[in-house]
Parts: C-alpha cells; structure tokens; sequence
C-alpha cells in the first residue's frame, strides 16, 4: 500500500485552512495532519506530526512566513515547503526559494495547481504556478532579441518549464545562470535537461539547438 503523503496547512484565515483541507482530504494518498493559525511552533508542529509537506502563507501573525523559513534553514528541514502567497514579487519569490522553499503558489491558482504542486514536490521537483513561471521567464527575456515565447511551439510533448529549459540552453546559459534565473537548483536544471534529451530523442547540444530553432523557441 502507497504511503500517504502528510500535509500540515499554515494561514490566518480558518475559511481558507478548511477549503484547501476538504479539497486534499479528496485525494486517497494526501492526508492532512495538522494545521497552524499562526507562525509560532510551525517547525515543532511539523516536526511532532511527522509532515512530508508543508503549505504555507507569507501573511501569518506572530512569526510570518519568511521567518518561519529562515527558523527551517537554521534547524533544518523537517519537511517540504509549498508558500501560498496573495503576492507575486519576484525578488519576495527569490528570497523564499533562496532560504529552501520547494514551490510557490498564488492565492488565486491555488484550487488548479496544488495537487499538482504537492505531486511534483513529492517527487523531489519545484514547482511554480503558471503566472509565477511566466513572470520569472518574462523578467529575463524581454530583453532578449534571440528569445521567442515558448508557447508557440504547438502540440509539444515537452512541459512549460521543459520549454523554458530547452530555451537556455540553447541560448548557452550555463546550468548555474539558469538555475539562477528560474529559482530551481542545478540538480533540478540536471534532471529537467536529461528528460528533454530522452523525450526528443536528442543526443547532444547541437541537436537540442537545432530543436529550438526548427520550432521557434529561439531566433537564428
């Protein structure tokens, strides 16, 4: 039998804790454990309940979320961090993903992307909302005169942030500068680069290369 992922929920507002509970409590492999009301003894309250994921507001009372991260960057990790936040600053965004957040959700794509968030960082990736994704993707490419929208490329079997991988790649960005500009570690940018080459069947860079121009992700 498949282990139940745990989650513990974290935000000041009770309406909000309930809906997110009764949406995952629909899925047979998430559990609920527990839930906090207030930043003060998140990192004990995970710990004691044994979470896999956390789900967390920046907004809380007493202890807010950026120090509730920075408590878990101290005294490591208990479990992952999914932030839930009404906000979509960039260099908020940097900051929390910098101290070791796992992924970042908007208010408002919470009740489309969370099963999907708590399933990708389940499965040790990252994992931003669509407007967060491209917010970050836009902030560094409309400058660019060789960048495409990635969305042009229909029918593609490679996801959102495939895309946007294949796309630096093949604009030399280095593993670390992309790491860098899309908030997710080198591991991840690693792991991102060996499933584009197997869905494409590519064997090098050139021929990744070739790929984003033919399919207009790059301008030649």
């Amino acid at each position: 039998m498949k282990t139940k992922i745990r989650i513990h929920l974290a935000d000041d507002h009770q309406i909000l804790i309930d809906g997110i509970s009764t949406l995952l409590q629909t899925i047979p492999n998430y559990e609920v454990v527990g839930f906090s009301l207030n930043g003060n003894n998140i990192y004990d309250d995970v710990t004691n309940n044994k979470s896999d994921i956390l789900i967390l507001d920046i907004n809380m009372p007493e202890k807010d979320g950026i120090e509730v991260i920075k408590e878990f960057a101290e005294k490591g990790f208990p479990c992952k961090v999914i932030i839930l936040s009404s906000y979509d600053d960039l260099k908020l965004i940097k900051e929390i993903m910098k101290l070791g957040a796992s992924g970042y959700l908007t208010k408002q794509c919470a009740g489309e992307n969370i099963v999907e968030a708590i399933d990708a960082i389940s499965r040790g990736e990252e994992y931003f909302c669509k407007p967060i994704r491209e917010k970050i993707f836009n902030s560094f490419t409309k400058n660019n005169p060789k960048l495409n929208k990635y969305e042009s490329v229909s029918n593609s079997i490679l996801t959102g942030r495939e895309l946007e991988i294949i796309t630096l790649i093949s604009l030399e960005y280095s593993g670390k500068e992309i790491s860098e500009q899309l908030f997710i570690s080198i591991n991840t940018v690693e792991t991102h680069r060996k499933n584009i080459m197997k869905k494409l069947d590519l064997k090098n860079t050139i021929s990744l290369v070739k790929y984003a121009l033919k399919n207009n992700l790059i301008k030649s």
